[in-house]
């Protein structure tokens, strides 16, 4: 039998290279999703502490509120994320569509004594009233319907709306609970960690490199995959990574949404997933032992990580933030 010559080896030696370069081309194939700048927050002057009252901006306009709030309800996640954050106990809070009722990532001990006054968007104003709340925090897409019956029984402050805005949100909860040295030294906590992170991920052009998309399986609906202007969204692009282009052309930047065949769109370098709802109604457990999940470069990569919805998704404040950076760290950071 004739044995292979020069040429034909060098022949192989090139095909052998060719194959190992586009290997190496397809494990760096997920490209970035088109990341527009955050939001620049905003912060009013910090009030004097007296027995008066200070005016605070809101989406329903200028609204005096007291000086030291004691009596404090907020009627949605976020608002009550951000005054445990900020050191206020409020004495109600609507709960959201969970069996613990409040979010479980939050302290129990915080939460003891806490009223449940409702449903996030559905609040029950005379157990609100029965409070007798000097202050009530909410947002103008959950409750702008209620603001006239609302602000009869308590000076309220809303934002315009929840998720993407939450740092800014949490800059007008600081000025209405009367605690903006508090809430910067929140917000420079956050950003040191964040670049923690960062480094703990191989520093920022190694951030950058990582495409990191979160899934989310949803009862009643398509699977979701989150975009730049939402609020996980965010937390990755403050370590420096984000989702791949398939959130891009997302509705408001918020998500996109793909059924059991499409999954294989949500596919990065890690894919975080949570689930809203039954496994099983949400179609989790289905997908997640089909052929297209598993054939998944995140899963063969031992890089899909299930994680808590609350947290992840549902909590959207400085709190709810830091752990899911913790939980970045652990679970990406080369050991």
């Amino acid at each position: 039998m004739p044995q292979p010559g020069r040429g034909q080896h060098a022949s192989a030696l090139e095909d052998l290279r060719g194959a190992v370069v586009r290997l190496e081309g397809a494990h760096r194939a997920f490209k970035a999703a088109t990341r527009p700048a955050q939001l620049t927050t905003a912060w009013p002057e910090p009030a004097p502490r007296g027995g008066g009252s200070h005016p605070v901006r809101t989406a329903m306009g200028e609204v005096a509120v007291p000086d030291t709030p004691r009596r404090v309800v907020v009627l949605d996640t976020a608002e009550l994320d951000s005054a445990l954050t900020l050191g206020v106990t409020p004495v109600g809070a609507t709960h959201s569509d969970v069996d613990s009722g409040f979010l479980d990532y939050l302290p129990r001990h915080r939460l003891a004594g806490i009223q449940n006054v409702g449903k996030i968007g559905a609040p029950n104003l005379e157990a609100i009233a029965a409070l007798k709340p000097d202050l009530i925090l909410t947002s103008k897409v959950r409750d702008g319907q209620r603001y006239a019956e609302l602000k009869k029984i308590a000076p309220t402050v809303m934002t315009e709306t929840t998720g993407y805005p939450w740092k800014q949100n949490f800059a007008v909860h600081a000025a209405a609970l009367n605690k903006i040295p508090e809430a910067k030294r929140v917000v420079a906590a956050y950003r040191s960690h964040a670049e923690r992170v960062t480094q703990a991920l191989g520093g920022p052009a190694k951030a950058r490199a990582l495409r990191a998309n979160v899934v989310r399986f949803v009862e009643g609906a398509d699977t979701r995959v989150y975009g730049c202007r939402s609020y996980i969204g965010t937390v990755l692009d403050d370590i420096g990574t984000g989702p791949t282009t398939v959130v891009d052309g997302a509705q408001n930047g918020l998500m996109v949404e793909v059924g059991p065949e499409q999954i294989t769109k949500a596919d990065a370098n890690a894919v975080f997933y949570s689930t809203y709802g039954s496994p099983e109604k949400s179609k989790e457990a289905q997908i997640t032992a089909g052929p297209l999940w598993k054939n998944l470069r995140a899963v063969k990569d031992g890089r899909s990580i299930r994680v808590d919805d609350q947290l992840w998704i549902q909590g959207i404040g400085y709190t709810a933030a830091d752990k899911i950076l913790d939980e970045i760290q652990q679970r990406l950071a080369k050991k």
